[in-house]
């Protein structure tokens, strides 16, 4: 398992990965990978979650920017104090990569800031005989 955490204007963002064999097909090249997302509001603003930016970079240095509204469906509001916690997925056509971006978060007053996700990694671990 891999995580990552980081912190901006306030709002933490921790992220664990894990390798999920039941939706990989090696034999086929898929590696399918889980995150957890915990993000908490640390900070004296309540925000809003509006987008995201992930990149994805796999093991032989494809990069894929992935951008959309929200996060799973959500665009979740979280007062001082408050958490969001969600998992995702994401495929990968090697047994390796890294994922890091950013969320795209608002406050009441209407500024708009980007929230750092640090890196982590996405990665099978490796039997040992």
């Amino acid at each position: 398992m891999s995580s990552s955490e980081a912190r901006t204007r306030g709002v933490r963002i921790q992220v664990k990965s894990r390798f999920v064999s039941e939706r990989s097909s090696v034999d086929h090249g898929t590696w399918f990978f889980a995150y957890t997302v915990l993000i908490t509001n640390e900070g004296t603003d309540t925000v809003q979650l509006t987008s995201r930016h992930w990149i994805i970079t796999n093991a032989d240095g494809h990069v894929e920017e992935v951008r959309g509204p929200g996060v799973v469906g959500a665009q979740p509001v979280l007062q001082p104090g408050e958490s969001f916690e969600y998992t995702s997925g994401c495929p990968l056509p090697t047994a390796f990569g890294t994922m890091h971006g950013s969320y795209q978060m608002v406050t009441e007053a209407g500024e708009r800031f980007d929230a750092e996700i640090a890196p982590f990694s996405l990665s099978m671990p490796y039997a040992v005989n």
